[in-house]
């Protein structure tokens, strides 16, 4: 979502003439969009005001701008902790950019704080993408869930949905301009919609969505289980264009611990969903977050957590050791777990997880999936990767044949861990495989389901 804002962040900035640069000592403007959900992340962004501090001494006329939800969360207490900032512009402001810019353009010696919380945050604004392929589609903000260790509640407001119209019109927008893939965003996709108590909702989104000429894969991002449900997962099943990657945030196997995270949903629902999605989607994709070392977590609970991993098998799951927050009630919650046994509940999580993700890339061995082609990997422009409707990494090694955003097929020869390992086809090797298909992860012509009508 970060990144989203900042495109549009971006795109402001070139409407009033600027041009980006990867050197600090050039630019007219540094604007630095923040998250607050960690601690750490804010230590990090304090330390990069600190260094763009001699900067404004030589050029007085540089605009030090922070934005995002640490400008949120600290508002006027960051030009007392930095008197050498300009503008600190809050998460529901990003659309007043261009005229916070001339303004202080005008009037070089004030400080401007823009952080207060719109309703309607959703406003046309020029967007610069990062990207020419794939792109973010903000459909929602905020959040209504306050669990217990989480911040963005505070920092991103109550939810609030963007009308389906203008979500539909800048699909079909960006389909024209040659956009294969896009990702929808919300805090929790779910919730979308519930706002306009009209019975619009995620599964109306996705329906709407898959009549749109030109895209080819839809994703989103977050789900939460409390407000999933089975006629969303029958949509995300029954929509060809809607990918196989299902991401189910459970945090813990013990309803307990679920129940002072706040997460509003059991264990035993949880699975119940997850059924649901094995029975309607065979091939799904499944991964999860799990947080380990909540306050008042006692070694049975996380042995419920690591239970539910063996039971739900996922094919990957993100793990985190808690770690306090400042402004959350878990912050101030007793049984604190000490470092070293968090870290110790840490690893033996990652040990289960690691076999069991292992095991399904191994069962890909041998297949073949369609893949949009993203380009070289971070450390290796020799290999390229691109990812299965499932959202699997697979790396191949670049012979030249395909570009930047076309769609191919690659053979798996190697699953590993994390990321697959693969070469891609000829058209002679492609011949007489187009009926293949991957009883786990969608193989290329395999179908998630009957066209949405």
């Amino acid at each position: 979502m970060n990144e989203s804002d900042s495109e549009r962040y971006a795109g402001q900035l070139e409407e009033l003439g600027y041009t980006p640069t990867e050197d600090p000592e050039l630019a007219d403007v540094i604007l630095m969009n923040t998250c607050c959900v960690r601690e750490t992340a804010e230590d990090k962004v304090l330390g990069k005001i600190g260094e763009f501090k001699h900067l404004k001494t030589r050029n007085k006329d540089l605009i030090l701008a922070v934005t995002g939800c640490m400008a949120q969360e600290w508002q006027d207490r960051l030009f007392k902790r930095a008197p050498h900032l300009d503008l600190v512009i809050g998460t529901h402001n990003i659309h007043k950019l261009i005229d916070l810019i001339k303004d202080k353009e005008g009037q070089k010696e004030s400080h401007m704080l823009a952080t207060e919380m719109e309703d309607n945050i959703f406003h046309a604004v020029p967007t610069k993408r990062f990207q020419k392929f794939f792109a973010w589609v903000p459909i929602m903000n905020g959040c209504n869930k306050f669990c217990t260790y989480c911040i963005v509640p505070y920092v991103r407001g109550r939810e609030v949905s963007r009308p389906l119209e203008e979500i539909i019109e800048e699909i079909r927008n960006l389909a024209k301009e040659g956009y294969k893939e896009i990702t929808l965003l919300g805090q929790n996709v779910n919730s979308y919609g519930l706002d306009f108590k009209d019975g619009t909702d995620f599964s109306a989104l996705l329906y709407a969505i898959e009549d749109i000429d030109g895209i080819e894969r839809v994703r989103y991002m977050t789900s939460h289980p409390k407000d999933m449900t089975f006629t969303m997962i029958d949509a995300i099943a029954q929509c060809k264009k809607v990918v196989s990657h299902i991401h189910l945030p459970v945090q813990s196997g013990s309803t307990e611990l679920l129940k002072r995270m706040n997460r509003g949903y059991t264990t035993e629902h949880y699975e119940e969903l997850v059924s649901y999605i094995r029975e309607k989607m065979p091939q799904a994709v499944l991964t999860t977050d799990i947080i380990v070392g909540f306050p008042g977590e006692t070694e049975a609970m996380f042995q419920e957590t690591l239970d539910l991993l063996r039971r739900v098998r996922y094919d990957m799951a993100y793990t985190f050791i808690y770690s306090p927050r400042t402004g959350t009630p878990a912050a101030t919650m007793d049984n604190q777990i000490p470092q070293d046994e968090k870290s110790r509940r840490l690893k033996r999580l990652a040990d289960v997880q690691n076999e069991i993700s292992l095991a399904y890339n191994v069962e890909m061995e041998g297949k073949d999936y369609e893949v949009i082609v993203e380009g070289p990997t971070k450390n290796d422009e020799n290999h390229w990767f691109g990812r299965t409707r499932g959202n699997k990494m697979i790396i191949w090694e670049n012979d030249g044949t395909s570009a930047v955003g076309d769609t191919i097929r690659v053979h798996v020869d190697k699953g590993q861990t994390w990321v697959l390992k693969g070469h891609v086809l000829k058209r002679e090797e492609d011949c007489g495989r187009r009926n293949e298909v991957n009883a786990h992860d969608e193989a290329v012509s395999g179908s998630q389901g009957d066209m949405c009508r």
